[in-house]
């Protein structure tokens, strides 16, 4: 089996590569930079630049599976000129596997999945929202998610199956929200956001894979939420890290105000609550290795990973190790 994985680089795509290489699953990469693309058998890499609409159609060879993860980070500031690009840089991407796809025979593919967020749904203290909620949230972001999806909807031309994980808050220490928000905890100044009420349906980055291989390996299709069985609150997620890091939080919540000059409108993802359920993916048969926070904050922090370099020099190599 080869799978070819847009944005292998990245936080989630390096912990897929990483379980390709555990089941002994060849991968094509796509990037943008030159200097990126490594030649082995099990690994090989191609250049694409979807700003301009160009790929290596090579990179298709053998591939039986496709996973998509190319997006510009929310996590910066949102200007003006940098929300156009978290956009452009989804549309693009897609836009310039599809126009490849039509070029070239998919007969050997059988899946594309394409990551979303869960940030599509409608910010609310008490609403438990499934894959079946079609609401969009009215914000930027879920602006961003219903562009993305349109875009990703439109691979349902071809004859393969189509799904969608809409990913959650992920758990890692080699990137996203969590080193973040340690930061000031391990510096003992460590508080919850607005009321710490706010849910945060969140995933640990080992499940998240393991659920993007789980959906191509079975072939499902249609959306999945990537997020795991139990969301917690704001106030409970620091305590947790807290916690696990044997730090006191003993500052009270800061509010939406102080944030919002800090981060500008980008504050918005703070304090956005989403209650999410895993439900479905559950009943397809996936297991969760990490269902709490705390066991999952505690198999971070305590696990060897955190301390070792990563990045796909580090890949490359184990795969032809």
């Amino acid at each position: 089996m080869r799978i070819l994985i847009t944005g292998a680089t990245g936080l989630v795509g390096s912990a897929i590569v990483e379980q390709c290489r555990k089941k002994d699953i060849a991968v094509n990469y796509l990037t943008t930079s030159k200097s990126k693309i490594t030649s082995e058998p099990q690994f090989q890499g191609y250049y694409w630049n979807p700003d301009k609409g160009e790929i290596d159609s090579e990179c298709f060879s053998g591939v039986s599976a496709i996973i998509n993860l190319a997006g510009a980070s929310i996590s910066k500031r949102w200007t003006s000129g940098y929300r156009k690009k978290i956009i452009s840089s989804r549309v693009n991407s897609l836009r310039t596997l599809h126009s490849a796809l039509e070029q070239v025979d998919t007969s050997q593919i059988t899946s594309f999945v394409s990551a979303s967020a869960i940030g599509r749904y409608p910010d609310s203290l008490s609403k438990f929202y499934t894959e079946e909620d079609t609401a969009v949230d009215d914000s930027f972001l879920g602006e961003v998610v219903e562009i993305w999806e349109n875009e990703i909807d439109k691979f349902n031309t071809f004859d393969f199956n189509v799904a969608k994980i809409r990913i959650g808050l992920v758990m890692s220490c080699k990137g996203g929200a969590l080193p973040e928000m340690a930061k000031p905890v391990k510096n003992y100044v460590g508080a919850a956001f607005g009321t710490g009420q706010q849910w945060q349906s969140w995933v640990h980055i080992k499940d998240l894979a393991r659920i993007f291989m789980f959906v191509v390996e079975y072939g499902l299709e249609g959306i999945y939420n990537g997020v795991g069985p139990n969301p917690v609150t704001n106030n409970k997620l620091v305590k947790e890290i807290a916690k696990v890091l044997d730090r006191p939080v003993i500052l009270p919540n800061i509010p939406k105000l102080a944030m919002r000059i800090i981060l500008g409108k980008m504050s918005y993802l703070l304090f956005a609550s989403q209650r999410v359920s895993c439900k479905k993916i559950e009943e397809e048969g996936f297991n969760f290795i990490f269902p709490n926070v705390c066991v999952a904050l505690e198999s971070i922090y305590n696990s060897p990973e955190c301390t070792e370099s990563s990045g796909m020099g580090a890949l490359a190599k184990e795969y032809t190790s």
